[in-house]
């Protein structure tokens, strides 16, 4: 009993550490999702926080907000796709996510 209790033990101290590694890597983790051939660029973290939003000049349509609204929102969703893929190939190597 003993011997399966430290076994037990040393797995959770492992999966600790694990985890561990895995919020620190997706704290540092940053992808970059852009729309409209590079018109617009967002950078999301790993913990899927909106870090920088860059909107090209030429994009800005006084008559056409909507048009830079779906650009936006089609930068942040490549964005979250490449998280997605990130979490993804991270499941794929034995660690359960983040």
């Amino acid at each position: 009993m003993g011997s399966g209790f430290s076994k037990m033990k040393k797995q959770a101290k492992l999966f600790e550490k694990q985890m561990q590694e895995m919020q620190q890597e997706s704290q540092l983790l940053e992808v970059t999702g852009s729309s409209g051939g590079g018109l617009v660029t967002v950078v999301l973290s790993g913990e899927k926080e909106l870090k920088k939003l860059e909107i090209k000049p030429e994009c800005i349509d006084p008559k056409d907000p909507d048009g830079l609204t779906d650009l936006i929102y089609a930068a942040m969703r490549n964005g979250y796709e490449k998280l997605k893929e990130h979490e993804s190939k991270t499941k794929q190597h034995g660690f359960p996510g983040f």
